[in-house]
């Protein structure tokens, strides 16, 4: 099991999750489709808040949060900084930002470097985990690259549910297929049925707690008979494991298949084995990153790693490093480059051996590729990605120098055999995984496994708690350890039970007794004596001329080479045997055949013995092995000096180192020859080579840097597209909208552009004044329209200057008037771009105005024949007309009379308070009155005695607007209301 993303070290405030579930929506190209689709069938009232993160132009104002609030009832809203999240909202990334959220508050952070891609989803996603825990839901919509993968690993390891896009339904998989392909996805689904997905999760979300919870004591029996399904089919026994923390998993796989108790859960295992896997995949799930907490990473490269230099270089030896629970490799790797940079600052070049073990085979293969997303470039400096990485379409490559350090392998660190000779181990995040008996365990085995003051790396919520015995604390804060000397040694039975797989080794050795030899294991023994007294000595050795077996005796002609423990051939090799070997067995590797050789002398005490050698490739199975046969031909005693003269001597030890020197000449002209023609060769590729890979280098580089600039701005395209689609589609509806309305309204109307040109007509003005298609950007002055109004163009043109309403009248062929209105085409910025000409048909009014005149002076003119005076009144007493007779009698003139009140004529000789109150009636309540008798002296005429009768002017129609007073010759007749004054 791999390290989890839970850095407690990191939050410095409290984390205060939100009592409702927060759904983080990640999309990029195509992802404002899905997203519609997706509000279509989301009900409105489920409790949880919704974040969308799309990846916008930074260089443009997003109307997304516009685009999409006509899409729901509930309310949509870009978001800003320090807002707090509510349920049953909808957040908008804001463009060129980041989004993060701490303890329900959304905050705006600025962009990392812009280098591309901006992984702005895996931002928030991670964030999201972080703060909300298993109330954390992650969707991963339409998109391109695989922005999100590393935010949606992180929501599922703290127990948060994922969903992804169907790759039938997204515009574009690779976001959605990258997510599906990290075995962190939960559901696959189209967006309508994510949407209805998240109704039916609504209330099982809200109500699971953020901490692993207790196992109940009624499900206890029910988790062995799991951890015993789970050990039957992965070998895995997680029942030493902690209960809680894989309870969580449990519960997640139970929220997936909608149960409700661990027995069904458990009974669905039975009938359903892929589930086992699904559940053992799901316990593994991991998330590590490059350089995780770069404060221990410092701590390391300040204190621990130049120590670690500086003994491996006094020593000779390698620094070997373990990395238990390594995950997909970013630790192992990380401290690898980490190493690598402080031997370059102590200037040394030791050999490094990283030792990266996991149980999870995925992730190991996974790690031995060394090939990762873009999204650690939000974890790895622009400085180390140069160095150490390489980009393509696949990602960013580990270097072969930083990948050739590290060795992976499969391990169960609880059961299988450690490493040994360590200097240090990095154990960051398992012990927290496992129960108290494992811990125990796995402290006491890296113990045995570091070096004297090895020093041992935990993560952030852990420690060596009741073993201090073993460790001294040499970091508290970063928790770093070094190994402690013991009294005894620690031993370990990797085939005993937990309980009793290690142990400390008694200062007495025991005893042990031999079991008795039978049967088939009698063959054996008989076998092996007979090969140990009768077999000549001989070797297997590969193709490195490593010894992998000794056959028979071989003490005569190898032994162990002093310093540093090889089983190298030659360096075992006795005498002038190693020079003759690596000529033989150069031979049988070049040829692959048995190569033979006699006569070789080798002093051994004082005999020269005679030695054959015959080496021969092992049939096998074609692994390049090779047996190696010693064979002494006999032994020549040194004569005593006493017994020869020193001329013989002399003789016998110059043909001696004759054969040696002409053996050796001939040894080394052939490797001369053989090395000049291979260097040759090598320096003509490695030219050739050195001068392809600079232009190479130079055309790739360039080529990647073009290509994540085409990919950013292909990105930021697309979703401007999207947006542009969208808004076309309203324009589209607006124009609908538009055709329909004029096609309705009953009034020829013209639309024209600042150049006098026909943009657009409405049917009816198409029937009335002739225009068809073939009018439409014709000049108006050039046009017919079949109303005589010749200054027409003139009038629009005054409009557009002056920005002013006109109106003139215009007589169609048919002799029907237009009232011709004119006003100028305004858009919502204010600017001028036209005219709008409307034909407001007046015929029939005029028709009216003119009968209604007709009428009038009709009624003038019988008005004027009348002998009597009369004045036409309006309801406020002012003479509206006055005929002839009233004019002639009291020799009063138009001017003066028309328009005036009536108690203002004269020297107010009318202002008579029972007049003026019989007047009003007449006015206000249509009674009418009669033989009114006025004497007055007037100035023009003298005095006179008048009757006066007054009456509504067409009562019928409403209260009176005018009425009208007859003025007679009055007489004193009796009943006949007189006015004397």
């Amino acid at each position: 099991m791999s390290e989890q993303n839970f850095d407690s070290d990191d939050r410095d405030a409290p984390v205060l999750p939100a009592a409702f579930p927060i759904v983080g929506i990640g999309a990029s190209a195509g992802g404002l489709e899905a997203f519609n689709e997706f509000l279509d069938h989301l009900a409105p009232d489920l409790g949880m808040a919704y974040v969308l993160v799309q990846h916008l132009d930074p260089a443009h104002h997003s109307i997304l949060a516009n685009l999409l609030a006509g899409r729901t009832r509930m309310p949509v809203s870009e978001a800003g900084d320090n807002m707090r999240v509510e349920p049953n909202h909808i957040y908008v990334i804001p463009p060129n930002t980041n989004l993060a959220i701490l303890g329900g508050v959304l905050h705006l952070m600025p962009p990392a470097e812009m280098r591309a891609p901006q992984l702005t989803v895996d931002y928030f996603l991670r964030s999201l985990a972080q703060d909300q825990g298993s109330q954390a839901i992650g969707v991963i919509l339409s998109g391109a690259a695989s922005d999100g993968v590393t935010g949606m690993k992180m929501i599922k390891t703290e127990g948060g549910i994922t969903f992804a896009e169907d790759q039938n339904s997204a515009r574009y998989s690779s976001m959605p297929d990258a997510a599906i392909a990290s075995g962190c996805v939960d559901f696959v689904l189209p967006p309508a049925e994510i949407a209805d997905e998240l109704a039916r999760l609504a209330g099982r979300v809200a109500a699971t707690p953020r901490e692993a919870p207790a196992v109940p004591a009624d499900d206890e029996g029910h988790l062995d008979k799991l951890f015993i399904l789970l050990r039957r089919r992965t070998g895995v026994d997680f029942a030493q494991y902690k209960h809680t923390t894989i309870h969580r998993r449990i519960q997640r796989r139970m929220l997936v298949h909608r149960l409700d108790r661990l027995a069904d859960y458990v009974r669905l295992l039975h009938e359903r084995p892929a589930e086992i896997d699904t559940l053992y995949n799901e316990i593994l799930i991991n998330v590590t990153a490059f350089f995780r907490d770069p404060a221990v990473f410092d701590a390391l490269a300040r204190e621990i790693l130049p120590k670690i230099i500086e003994r491996c270089a006094g020593s000779g030896d390698p620094v070997r490093i373990w990395v238990p629970g390594c995950s997909t490799g970013e630790e192992p790797y990380s401290i690898a480059i980490a190493l690598l940079e402080c031997m370059e600052k102590a200037d040394l070049h030791l050999p490094i051996q990283i030792f990266a073990t996991d149980i999870d085979t995925h992730a190991i293969n996974t790690a031995r590729a060394g090939v990762f997303p873009d999204s650690i470039a939000a974890d790895v400096s622009p400085a180390r990605l140069a160095r150490h990485f390489t980009h393509d379409e696949q990602g960013y490559l580990i270097s072969k120098q930083i990948r050739d350090m590290c060795l992976f392998a499969k391990q169960n660190v609880v059961k299988d055999p450690p490493f040994s000779r360590l200097d240090l181990i990095s154990c960051r995040n398992l012990l927290i995984y496992l129960g108290p008996v494992l811990q125990k365990k796995v402290l006491a085995l890296f113990h045995y496994a570091l070096k004297p003051a090895g020093f041992l790396l935990l993560g952030s919520a852990e420690t060596v708690g009741k073993h201090a015995d073993m460790y001294r604390t040499l970091d508290t804060k970063h928790k770093i350890y070094v190994k402690k000397a013991l009294a005894a040694t620690l031993q370990f039975d990797f085939s005993a039970p937990l309980s009793a797989s290690f142990r400390l080794a008694d200062p007495v050795a025991r005893e042990r007794t031999a079991p008795p030899l039978a049967g088939r294991d009698l063959a054996k023994a008989v076998d092996r004596l007979l090969m140990k007294k009768y077999c000549p000595g001989s070797v297997v050795i590969n193709e490195q001329m490593d010894i992998v077996q000794f056959r028979g005796q071989t003490g005569e002609f190898l032994e162990p080479a002093p310093g540093e423990a090889s089983f190298n051939l030659l360096r075992m090799a006795r005498g002038a045997l190693a020079m003759e070997l690596r000529e033989i067995v150069g031979e049988a590797l070049r040829k692959r055949a048995v190569v033979r050789k006699e006569g070789i002398a080798l002093r051994r005490n004082d005999v020269t013995l005679l030695v054959e050698v015959e080496v021969s490739p092992l049939e096998s199975a074609a692994l390049g092995f090779f047996l190696v046969v010693f064979r002494a031909t006999c032994g020549m005693p040194l004569a005593p000096e006493s017994a020869s003269t020193p001329g013989a001597q002399h003789e016998e030890r110059l043909a001696r180192l004759e054969h040696e020197l002409a053996a050796t000449h001939e040894y080394l002209q052939s490797v001369i020859e053989q090395d000049e023609t291979i260097n040759e060769e090598l320096r003509s590729a490695n030219e050739e080579i050195l001068s392809s890979n600079e232009e190479l280098q130079s055309t790739n580089e360039e080529l990647e840097t073009a290509k994540e600039e085409l990919q950013s701005v292909n990105e930021e395209l697309s979703t401007v597209n999207e947006e542009l689609e969208t808004r076309n589609r309203e324009l589209s509806q607006l124009n609908n909208d538009l055709s329909n309305l004029l096609g309705s309204v009953n009034v020829p109307i013209v639309i024209l552009g600042t150049d006098l040109r026909i943009r657009r007509y409405t049917p009816l003005a198409g029937k009335k004044l002739n225009l068809d298609d073939r009018d439409l950007g014709r000049a108006l002055g050039d046009v017919e329209l079949g109303i005589r109004a010749p200054d027409l163009p003139q009038l629009v043109a005054h409009v557009i200057d002056t920005v002013t309403q006109q109106e003139i009248e215009g007589q169609a062929r048919d002799g029907r008037w237009y009232s011709i209105r004119v006003r100028p085409y305004k858009t919502i910025e204010s600017r001028i771009e036209g005219a709008v000409v409307a034909f407001v048909d007046i015929d029939d009014t005029r028709r009216a105005l003119r009968m209604a005149q007709e009428a009038r002076d009709y009624a003038q003119g019988i008005v004027n024949a009348i002998r009597h005076p009369l004045l036409v009144l309006d309801k406020n007493l002012k003479v509206v007309s006055a005929n002839p007779a009233f004019l002639d009698t009291f020799q009063v003139a138009q001017a003066e009379t028309v328009g005036n009140l009536l108690y203002h004529l004269g020297n107010g000789q009318w202002g008579i308070p029972q007049l003026r109150k019989a007047l009003e009636g007449v006015c206000t309540r249509s009674e009418g009155f009669e033989d009114f008798v006025v004497e007055h002296e007037f100035e023009t005429i003298g005095p006179r005695r008048l009757r006066i009768s007054g009456r509504p002017i067409d009562a019928a129609a409403g209260p009176p607007f005018l009425a009208l007073m007859q003025i007679e010759a009055g007489t004193d007749d009796h009943g006949v209301t007189r006015d004397k004054e």
